[in-house]
Parts: structure tokens; C-alpha cells; sequence
């Protein structure tokens, strides 16, 4: 299926297996890799990575097909530089340039294509997967291994690695117009992006133009943005804005209608500023934007200080000698049925003091249930043919008197469940091991990591989600 196999493609597999034969058996596996977008706590084993390093970049183009065979350890910000000259991107690409390929779909990923095009694993044709006994399959929807194809999304490593993938792609246009609509209203938001979801066009705009993108950002109970973009092959008579310029993206929607950006610049623009996360560092602050060099305006450049100071707790000394409380940090998304997420809305920002939160709406693209008739990404458990909204919210909040660290992200997780939704889980959880396995597939789960790792030699999904193994 999809593009050919190159003897470059094969070489690259072949040297994955051996470094994986070469780890001690008695000894943890950890993906030898340079970024991490993960937010939860992790032991230092010291022990050697397992080397996917040759399995980066596109590896054969089916230009015709509209289909390409990648690397798994490909990060989107080489797929966008290899596929985009050819005018070709993902169908979704997250809007990290260091996520990889492999990691969207073994950890999910999302952006503003979702509303039409789901998640990064749904464009996925097969995938070769590095199994815990050292095989190579080749999985696909039908097939021998058609559990493993359906198990892998949100498995984080637990069943295996994913070595390469065929994907398919969409056709780009030079650049993305941009509406940017304000609502003084939670429900009014959750309203507009039903219709723009139910018609694929401008909300309240009949025969109106169509939308290839849609996410938003709430500042406020009574201060939220839609915005609306679309391909274009001019620039409408707009002179393109550059989010590594003196306002940062976020800020733009605040002060512009309308606004377009190269392509390039339109699926890297929340990377720029870590979405708004690079206030932290100071990097919004006028003098200080000015003098940081444009080539540092980069999630991984924002990720690696905040690592530094994870290690040294600098900020955390400081705050105490102060006389500060202590905090505990919030980095959360969560999928909530859009019936329900101004709901979710209104009691966080009533709860918990972080501005502003992304919206990103999402809806499966697959179509059918599994054969069983259960959920068809079993580990995240979302609906065929329901919308839902992703909020994303990323700080930390003191921990008030008579508190502990964890108890506003429980309260968190208790809420998106009671409303219907699900958390991702690329960041700290706090579920016990029966709650954990009742709301993302356990039942599931447990008899395709027996086929595929009888002998346990990768952690479950519970040790890497929730005891952070």
C-alpha cells in the first residue's frame, strides 16, 4: 500500500531492530530523542535510548496519490520543510514544530484542520511498528494486525514504536486568510462553531466562503475569538503579518479583523510564542522581544529553560524565601462534547485563575465504529459523528492554605468527565488504576498488550500515564 519501499527506507528499519536488540533486557527502553512535548515528571535511568535517529524524513513523495511514506521519528518541522516546496502538507500538523509523526499518533495531536480532518492517527494508510519482542509488522485498518492499528493512538509506547508511517496529504495554497470574530458570549462561541462545523463555511454567512481552519482563544467570561482561516493564492491585498514580529499572534486577535500569513508562517504561529507561554520568559516584553533573536522565538528554545529551571527549582526558592505559596502546575488538554463546552468554560474560569485558554474543535474523521461496534481509537474513547471542542490551558496556580499539589487537576479531570469528555495525556494524570482503565479502553487495551508484549517488557499505558514509568 502507498509509495514504494526505498533500500534507504529498508536500511533504516533494519538499524531500529538492532538497536533494540542491542538494550539490555533487564533495563527500561527510552526513546533516544533530543525534544520531549511531554509534561509529566520522568526517572533519569541512565540507561542508552533506543535509536530511531534513521527513521527521519519523507522517504518516497507519491506526488500522484497525494500519499507519502515518512519516517516515524520525522518531526512536523522537517515534514513541512520537505513536503511543503512540493505543495503538499499533513492532513493535520500540531502546532509544535518538534512534535514527531510517530508521537502524534502514539500520543495524539490536534490543530486547526481537526473540525474536518480529525486527528493525526486517522490519516495514517499503515505503519510499520517495532513490536516489545523485536519484530517488525506492518499494521493496517483490516488485516492481521488491525487490533494493533486501532490500539496504537494514545498508547504512548506501551505497545511498540512506530518505525514509519504512509499518510495522506492535502494540497497547499502560498497562504491563509485569517477572520478573526469576537464574542462577548460563551454560548454564542460554542454556537458559531457548530454551524461552522455543520456547514464548513463562515457562521451566519449562507453560500458563504468555505473554512479550512477553525480554533479560537478565551481571554475571558466575556472577551473570546474565533478564528476562521482559509487557502489562498493571494494575499487579498493584505501584506503578511509575521508572528515572530513585535505583537505576538494571540495578541493580534485582540486588534485585527483580518489579517494572512505565508503558509509556512500560518502552521508555526502558535509555536512562536509557545502559543502565549513565552510571557514566562519575558520574551513578549517589547524591549526584550526586540533584542531575543527571531531564530529563538521557537517552543523547543521556551521548553529547554523550563526544563533547566524543572531541574534547579530556581523559581520555586525564590517564591519561598518570598513567602509565596507553593504552586502546582496546570498543563492540561481536554476533549469536551461542544454541547458542553461553555459549560466547561464558565466553571474554569470561575475555578481555576489561568488566561487565556485555546479552543480547537475537533470531530473524528473516521466514520464507522470499530467491528465490535465500540469506539475506533479505543484509548480515547471519542464518538463518531459527535463534535467536540479541545481546550488547552498551560500555568500553574498556588496551592491555597490546607491544599496539596494535584488537587486542581483532579477536580479538572472529575469535571471534562462529568461533562462527557476526555483529558489528553501527555501531562501529569491523577486517576486510580480502575478509573484510569474504565475511561480510556482498559478493556481494550489489556489483551492486545498481551498479544504484542506477553513478557511485559514495555511499561502499560497506566505506569506511563499516571506513574510516569
Amino acid at each position: 500500500m502507498g509509495p514504494a519501499r526505498s533500500s534507504r527506507y529498508e536500511a533504516a528499519v533494519r538499524s531500529a531492530r538492532e538497536s533494540y536488540a542491542a538494550l539490555p533486557l533487564d533495563a527500561p527502553v527510552r526513546l533516544a530523542k533530543k525534544t520531549s512535548n511531554l509534561f509529566r515528571p520522568r526517572a533519569d535511568t541512565g540507561t542508552t535510548g533506543l535509536d530511531l535517529s534513521a527513521l527521519q524524513g519523507v522517504f518516497e513523495l507519491d506526488d500522484e496519490a497525494g500519499q507519502a511514506r515518512v519516517g516515524g521519528l520525522t518531526t512536523y518541522e522537517r515534514l513541512v520543510d520537505e513536503l511543503l516546496p512540493h505543495g503538499y502538507v499533513p492532513l493535520v500538523v500540531p502546532q509544535l514544530r518538534t512534535i514527531t509523526i510517530g508521537g502524534a499518533v502514539s500520543g495524539l495531536g490536534i490543530e486547526a484542520s481537526s473540525f474536518r480532518s480529525g486527528l493525526p492517527h486517522e490519516s495514517v494508510l499503515e505503519m510499520d511498528v517495532l513490536t516489545p519482542d523485536g519484530e517488525v509488522v506492518t499494521v493496517t485498518r483490516d488485516g492481521e494486525h488491525a487490533d494493533l492499528f486501532r490500539m496504537l493512538p494514545n498508547s504512548y509506547g506501551s505497545l511498540g514504536y512506530v518505525l514509519g508511517l504512509v499518510i495522506e496529504l492535502e494540497r497547499t495554497s502560498p497562504y491563509v486568510v485569517l477572520e478573526h470574530l469576537r464574542f462577548s458570549d460563551l454560548d454564542a462561541v460554542g454556537a458559531a462553531i457548530g454551524e461552522v462545523m455543520g456547514t464548513g463555511a463562515r457562521p451566519g454567512a449562507h453560500g458563504g466562503a468555505p473554512v479550512d481552519f477553525l480554533d479560537g482563544v478565551v481571554f475571558g467570561p466575556t472577551e473570546a475569538y474565533l478564528t476562521l482561516g482559509r487557502w489562498s493564492d493571494s494575499t487579498q491585498g493584505m501584506i503578511p503579518s509575521d508572528p515572530t514580529g513585535p505583537v505576538p499572534f494571540y495578541r493580534s486577535l485582540q486588534h485585527r479583523r483580518r489579517d494572512v500569513l505565508t503558509a509556512h508562517d500560518f502552521l508555526w504561529r502558535w509555536d512562536t510564542d509557545w502559543f502565549w507561554c513565552s510571557r514566562a520568559f519575558g520574551a513578549q516584553q517589547p524591549l526584550a522581544r526586540r533584542l531575543w533573536p527571531r531564530r529563538w522565538l521557537r517552543s523547543d528554545v521556551y521548553w529547554r529553560a523550563m526544563a533547566f529551571e524543572q531541574r534547579h527549582r530556581w523559581v520555586d526558592s525564590y517564591r519561598q524565601r518570598r513567602g509565596h505559596p507553593p504552586q502546582e502546575r496546570v498543563v492540561q488538554d481536554v476533549e469536551v462534547p461542544l454541547g458542553r463546552t461553555a459549560d466547561f468554560l464558565r466553571w474554569f474560569l470561575r475555578e481555576v485563575p489561568i488566561e487565556p485558554v485555546w479552543l480547537c474543535p475537533v470531530r473524528l474523521r473516521t466514520t464507522t465504529p470499530a467491528p465490535d461496534g465500540g469506539p475506533p481509537w479505543p484509548l480515547y474513547p471519542m464518538r463518531v459523528g459527535h463534535d467536540y471542542v479541545n481546550v488547552g490551558f498551560w500555568s500553574a496556580v498556588d496551592v491555597p492554605p490546607g491544599g496539596v499539589r494535584g488537587d486542581t487537576n483532579r477536580a479538572i479531570e472529575e469535571e471534562v468527565h462529568a461533562l462527557g469528555g476526555h483529558k489528553s495525556l501527555y501531562s501529569e494524570s491523577f486517576f486510580d488504576e480502575a478509573t484510569f482503565a474504565a475511561r480510556y479502553g482498559g478493556a481494550a487495551y489489556h489483551p492486545v498488550k498481551q498479544r504484542y508484549d506477553p513478557r511485559g517488557r514495555l511499561p502499560t499505558l497506566y505506569d506511563k500515564a499516571v506513574r510516569a514509568r
